[in-house]
């Protein structure tokens, strides 16, 4: 199968490229950039010039290929709001360039887009749209799809990480840095779900390959993280004091980041291992966080 992959030089994408050449596929990848485009070629990979901002030369590239997998997101968290809809528009244009066919188009969402209440786990039959994370513009655009005929089906993240990334983690780590102390909300019982980059690659391919129209996957090989948890680790790396903060107090402290810090995000992958197969093998959250190197780590 040739396939597109938006995201192709990044954190995720970089891996999905991988996995998808070495199960024999034919991959070209989205960039913007010459440093991409000549990764890209070296790891054997087509290129396809392009940017998020331009949906109809990300639609071009879908075009010419057997199946998508959009894998790309602007992280600048400050501006989540409006990058989750830019993520609307380019779903739209790239399910437009597939419409009509079987081509399979695999987007990416957030594990939250599965919750089934609080304190219980997300799961990958539910979906809330009225979630507070803004990454409902995903699935929304995605829906609209199904309904057209697009053989959509979807990859919902939790924090994907090895001993670099982290995804929200690395900023907070960063934060925590210029703050000087590392802080959690209230008794900080609130979970993540977590899962490594590698094995979130293998999911991509397996969802690609095996999965159904209107199916939604979660990559979650950790179902929930404990944040104090989470904080005292990265307290120990970065030699700082960690510190309870009251829901009043952690606006200040967070700013963007505020909006997820007391969310409990318990979620389940039971279903997506039933149906593909996928078995997450990666190390843990946590044992990543305790090896990495926090003198040379940068936000993601």
């Amino acid at each position: 199968m040739r396939v597109f992959v938006t995201g192709a030089t990044g954190f995720i994408g970089s891996r999905v490229v991988r996995d998808l050449l070495a199960a024999g596929h034919q991959v070209l990848g989205l960039t913007r950039s010459d440093a991409g485009a000549a990764a890209l070629a070296a790891a054997g990979a087509e290129v396809h010039r392009g940017t998020l901002e331009d949906p109809a030369g990300v639609a071009a590239g879908a075009a010419q290929a057997d199946g998508v997998i959009h894998t790309a997101f602007d992280h600048d968290f400050s501006n989540f709001a409006a990058n989750c809809e830019k993520d609307r528009r380019v779903i739209a244009a790239l399910g437009g360039a597939l419409k009509g066919t079987a081509k399979p188009l695999l987007i990416t969402s957030g594990t939250g887009m599965g919750s089934t209440g609080p304190g219980l786990p997300a799961l990958e039959d539910a979906r809330d749209l009225a979630h507070p994370n803004p990454r409902t513009a995903s699935e929304e655009a995605g829906e609209a799809l199904l309904q057209a005929g697009v053989n959509l089906s979807v990859v919902r993240l939790p924090q994907v990480h090895d001993t670099v990334r982290q995804g929200l983690i690395s900023p907070y780590i960063e934060l925590a840095r210029a703050k000087g102390r590392v802080a959690y909300v209230g008794e900080g019982a609130n979970r993540w779900p977590a899962a490594h980059v590698d094995d979130v690659a293998r999911l991509y391919v397996l969802a690609l390959e095996r999965g159904k129209a209107g199916a939604r996957y979660h990559a979650v090989a950790e179902e929930g993280i404990i944040a104090r948890e989470i904080a005292e680790t990265v307290g120990a790396g970065l030699g700082l004091p960690v510190v309870s903060l009251t829901a009043q107090e952690a606006p200040a402290h967070f700013g963007w980041l505020a909006m997820f810090m007391a969310l409990d995000m318990l979620a389940s992958s039971a279903q997506t291992r039933a149906v593909l197969g996928w078995q997450p093998g990666g190390p843990g959250l946590l044992a990543d966080l305790k090896a990495m190197d926090y003198a040379a780590v940068v936000a993601a």
